[in-house]
């Protein structure tokens, strides 16, 4: 499994919500410019995420986007299955799983289902509140 551009530009600009969380809109234009991701690309997956209700639009001059939820609710999983679909490394594990007709005697279906297992453990309990500790712990590094 390798998560494409999507999927992690998503996380970021997810991120890029929750560290600069005021209460009022973030344009995507500063998250472009803070995360170097093109303007364009991000208009893309902000809709999708907006359509999923994970963000809200706010039009206007001082428009941007919210969160529409706390960040510790949001968790890389979830972001990660929006953009990327199935997070299962092969294709006979996971939600939309392809039944296997050798599923009965392959040995290596248990190495897959240890992987998945392993992967959404990882990935359904790291929140965006987290992430956004994680973000503050590594600039509290540089301070002088």
């Amino acid at each position: 499994m390798k998560i494409s551009t999507k999927g992690r530009y998503a996380l970021r600009l997810m991120l890029d919500l929750a560290v600069y969380n005021t209460g009022e809109p973030v344009s995507l234009k500063d998250i472009a410019r803070r995360q170097q991701i093109s303007e364009k690309y991000l208009e893309q997956i902000i809709s999708i995420l907006n359509k999923a209700g994970y963000v809200r639009s706010i039009r206007g001059a001082q428009g941007g986007y919210i969160l529409k939820r706390e960040p510790a609710e949001y968790t890389v999983g979830m972001i990660l299955r929006l953009t990327e679909g199935d997070l299962a490394p092969v294709s006979c594990v996971g939600e939309d799983r392809i039944e296997c007709e050798r599923k009965q005697d392959c040995v290596t279906i248990r190495i897959w289902e240890r992987l998945n297992e392993a992967i959404n453990g990882v990935v359904d309990h790291i929140t965006l509140a987290d992430m956004a500790l994680w973000q503050q712990e590594k600039s509290d590094e540089y301070v002088i």
